[in-house]
């Protein structure tokens, strides 16, 4: 039982590594289409997750977010984080693009996380779940499958919403400013040092459980179905 569950937290923190920094690297990879080589130049578009890491967002909160449900009920909660945001020169995206190129990049990361959800599902639907009969090399790629799986969608349906700092702000910003009606970019810019305290408040109290886990169920059971 232990080696399932060191196997299970293994195959959940991969799942996390590869979904966070993948999400980060399509910000600057887009960006970098459109001529801004800056998160190039800072070595932002490696595979290399140590250059990704965010105390906060890396480290504290996934660890919290898993292990405090099992101290307090017993039972693991679900992995979530994020990694640090790869650094984009927007003027140059804007200047080569305009506000459909800045779209494009605060929509990548979405992009990869369903992107890559939607692979392990498929992957997921044609493997047999794992019995005592299996190989421990195969329980771990089931279990690092479907946290592949789960974690993506959790992080696809996070940064859609409209938080300052996050990905779905930046698209309403984008997508205002092209319009321009310049009151909404304004409201989240001048609100972006709240969008932490707001990641904290939507992850303690039952707000997840309609921000966050309810649309995240419910797109599960349909790559699922």
């Amino acid at each position: 039982m232990e080696s399932i569950d060191l196997l299970k937290v293994a195959a959940a923190v991969l799942a996390l590594i590869v979904a966070i920094v993948g999400h980060e690297i399509m910000h600057g990879w887009v960006a970098y289409m459109y001529g801004d080589t800056t998160a190039k130049n800072a070595g932002r578009l490696s595979i290399n997750p140590i250059s990704h890491v965010d105390l906060v967002g890396t480290i504290i909160v996934p660890a919290a977010m898993y292990f405090l449900p099992m101290l307090l009920t017993g039972e693991s909660g679900f992995l979530f984080g994020w990694a640090k945001p790869v650094p984009i020169n927007m003027r140059t995206v804007l200047e080569r693009g305009g506000y459909n190129a800045a779209m494009q990049v605060d929509l990548a990361g979405i992009v990869y996380n369903f992107t890559m959800a939607a692979i392990a599902s498929v992957v997921i639907l044609g493997m047999t779940q794992p019995t005592t009969a299996d190989s421990l090399m195969y329980v771990f790629a089931y279990l690092f499958i479907f946290q592949l799986l789960v974690i993506n969608v959790v992080l696809g349906v996070f940064n859609l919403l409209p938080i300052p700092q996050f990905d779905g702000a930046h698209f309403l910003m984008h997508l205002s400013l092209k319009y321009k009606i310049n009151s909404v970019a304004e409201f989240f810019y001048k609100n972006e040092r709240y969008g932490i305290i707001i990641v904290l408040i939507i992850l303690m109290t039952p707000l997840k459980n309609y921000l966050l886990l309810l649309p995240v169920q419910t797109i599960l059971s349909l790559l699922l179905s």
